[in-house]
């Protein structure tokens, strides 16, 4: 007779979560809210060689309740990044996802996903008061990983993903953005760079607004 092992002492036991997510946000606090911007600056490869474009960004970052994992928890944000040119009105840049932060460990992650078929989860570490800090994601990996649609796989394929962003004192935030990108065999360094001013307040979470 095979014997089963039993789970990990408490893997199923959740630990207490604070109704107060803003105020256990860590280095992710800065970035509750709503924000604009019209000088961000993109450099993305095409047929006759890289091409820099000029864009205007709206986002917002909106404070989630705790999330658990058993014993591990997670206080963070869900975000929307819209992108459109100086002259078209049209989306050059839609991105959606989640920025959550483990106090015990310190631990870092942003997931996101585009309407293009693609998705990744890249990560980091920082400390509660930290106002920089970087996540990355590399193709192939199984934690902080990359997986696109097959057509980009194959004609676009992205290798590495790295955000850095910065907190300024005056009430805004910085990013670059770096992505590897493979074309017709060849490496290329796609980066985006902004910097965002506020315009409205974070909102408190769910279990805290009720």
């Amino acid at each position: 007779m095979t014997l089963t092992q039993p789970p990990h002492p408490g893997i199923f036991d959740e630990p207490p979560v604070a109704p107060d997510t803003l105020s256990h946000l860590g280095p992710l606090r800065g970035l509750a809210g709503r924000w604009q911007a019209a000088k961000g600056v993109d450099t993305s490869p095409r047929a006759d060689g890289p091409e820099t474009k000029p864009y205007v960004e709206h986002a917002s970052f909106d404070v989630i309740d705790g999330q658990t994992n058993g014993p591990q928890l997670f206080y963070g944000l869900r975000y929307h990044m819209h992108i459109n040119t100086p002259d078209e009105k049209i989306t050059f840049h839609d991105q959606i996802g989640y920025w959550l932060w483990e106090p015990a460990t310190g631990l870092l992650l942003q997931s996101v996903t585009i309407p293009r078929g693609q998705a990744l989860l890249a990560q980091g570490h920082a400390g509660a008061d930290d106002r920089s800090f970087t996540v990355e994601a590399v193709r192939g990996a199984t934690t902080n990983g990359i997986a696109s649609n097959p057509f980009l796989d194959q004609n676009f394929r992205t290798d590495r993903y790295r955000c850095a962003i910065t907190l300024h004192d005056d009430d805004s935030w910085s990013y670059r953005l770096d992505t590897t990108l493979m074309v017709e065999g060849k490496a290329f360094d796609h980066h985006d760079t902004n910097r965002l001013c506020r315009v409205g307040p974070p909102q408190p979470n769910p279990l805290d607004a009720g």
